[in-house]
């Protein structure tokens, strides 16, 4: 089926990308917004029809959420909000990976050419490249004098320090009646209702041990949740949607968030639907300054998406098969176990797909100080597959591996391609200074995008402190993380 609204709107986009260039900054913005607006206008006339299939309509809902998205993020950069450079580009980049989700999950359903967003794609990148130049010449202390004010916000509640026996949750959640609810997707809808999303205040749900089965969304108006589990062993949050059974990818995960300023701790979060069902989400964060502390992660292909935006994992554990660690966020991965399961016959192992498409955006994979392995059920059996670090689901995907053991079971080449040379010479792929069976980096692909990183200063790129700026805003969770190098 074709993009029904694909002609008239890009035809209005390509006149307005014709002229982004020649705008100052809001006036862009501006632009960009009349674009965002008139494609979440179409989605919401287009969904208003009758499909067969009621996986077209899941797309389209997708679409139009991800839209609204977008609009709201663009709206609060032109009434003033107090934001850097840096953080302009952040959303903007989370922009595009919201428009780019639109059409993937419209191509999943086989509902959009994949091409039918590429003029809305270039008024995007457009702003991204004017915000790229100013940030380029704004001071560093800019950027942290505009964090650290948004930090004070939430200085009272520390995610890392924070005990049921001594601290008074806002909700709790407990499936044998003793809470106030028995399930997160009533303690999320007591909290929409509740009013609290207006104020800045860090608001605390505690799930208490148990197997939650259901599918949880913590919309974008819901800002600074923090949610604690009793552990990740005994606090889990399951389900099994998948691309295959009608879901799409953006869709399938069992627990996404789009708040920002997401805080989470002690909690497994799983899709059960197996390596036979290909794309099945287990967590999906599009939210801002999010951080993800001792938990779990656990599914097939498709496990972690780091769909866009700030987020930072510390001492979590990933498992998964293909792609398991993707998406177009800006995401540090320091000091977490990572766990390669065994695929169906045939299939390769890929542990990150990242999404980076323009070398504009602000994104990226850094996975830092951490431990590569094979999973019990592939241990025994982990000669007869291939595992690699990576592939390029974008033109310029960029993830870095440094100071990590890689175990034997990673192929001596490291990385594999997405489609014959697509992306080898555009990505932007590297190691630094990695232990272990596969760390050896003398049989490696020789793409023009493959580095070796020779010293700290190089990597220094991509450590919590300069990819995130975390200094000035993950000290605030109470979450341990080492700066640099």
């Amino acid at each position: 089926m074709p993009f029904p609204f694909a002609t008239p709107l890009l035809l209005f986009i390509a006149i307005m990308a014709f002229s982004i260039s020649s705008l100052d900054e809001p006036d862009a913005v501006r632009l960009l917004r009349t674009g965002i607006v008139k494609a979440r206008s179409d989605i919401y006339n287009v969904k208003r029809r009758r499909f067969e299939r009621g996986n077209v309509q899941a797309a389209l809902g997708d679409c139009h959420t991800l839209y609204e998205e977008a609009d709201s993020r663009l709206a609060a950069m032109l009434v003033g909000e107090n934001y850097s450079a840096d953080d302009a580009r952040i959303w903007l980049s989370a922009a595009v990976a919201n428009h780019r989700s639109c059409l993937d999950g419209l191509e999943e359903v086989g509902a959009v050419p994949a091409a039918d967003g590429n003029n809305l794609t270039m008024l995007l990148t457009g702003a991204l490249h004017l915000y790229g130049k100013i940030a380029a010449v704004e001071e560093l202390t800019t950027w942290e004098r505009v964090e650290k004010e948004r930090s004070r916000e939430n200085w009272r509640i520390n995610l890392a320090k924070w005990n049921a026996a001594t601290s008074k949750p806002d909700y709790v959640v407990a499936m044998d009646g003793s809470g106030t609810h028995t399930t997160i997707n009533g303690a999320v809808a007591a909290l929409a209702r509740d009013g609290r999303r207006r104020r800045s205040e860090r608001v605390v749900i505690y799930v208490k041990a148990g197997v939650y089965t259901e599918n949880v969304e913590i919309g974008m108006q819901l800002k600074n949740v923090m949610v604690v589990g009793d552990g990740a062993d005994k606090t889990i949050v399951t389900g099994n949607r998948n691309v295959p059974d009608g879901a799409t990818t953006y869709s399938s995960a069992t627990f996404g968030v789009s708040g920002d300023g997401f805080w989470v701790r002690d909690i497994t979060f799983e899709n059960t639907a197996g390596p036979e069902k290909q794309q099945a989400v287990a967590l999906r964060l599009n939210s801002d300054l999010a951080v993800v502390y001792r938990c779990t992660i656990k599914g097939y292909q498709d496990t972690l998406f780091l769909h866009s935006l700030r987020q930072f994992y510390r001492d979590c554990q990933i498992y998964g098969t293909i792609d398991f660690i993707f998406g177009n966020a800006a995401a540090v991965l320091q000091n977490c176990d990572i766990f390669v399961r065994r695929p169906i016959r045939h299939q390769a192992n890929m542990i990150t797909a990242q999404g980076r498409d323009d070398p504009a955006e602000a994104t990226g994979i850094s996975i830092i100080s951490c431990r590569v392995r094979a999973a019990p059920e592939l241990a025994a059996v982990k000669g007869d597959f291939r595992t690699y670090l990576g592939r390029p689901w974008k033109r310029f995907s960029r993830t870095v591996v440094m100071t990590t053991d890689l175990d034997g079971l990673i192929d001596p080449k490291g990385w594999g391609e997405w489609r014959g040379d697509f992306a080898i010479s555009t990505l932007f792929y590297a190691e630094f200074k990695n232990t272990g069976g596969g760390s050896s980096t003398r049989f490696r692909v020789h793409w023009p995008g493959f580095h070796v990183l020779r010293s700290a200063e190089e990597a220094r790129r991509f450590t919590v402190a300069e990819f995130l700026h975390g200094d000035a805003w993950i000290p605030a969770t109470g979450v341990p993380f080492e700066a640099g190098v």
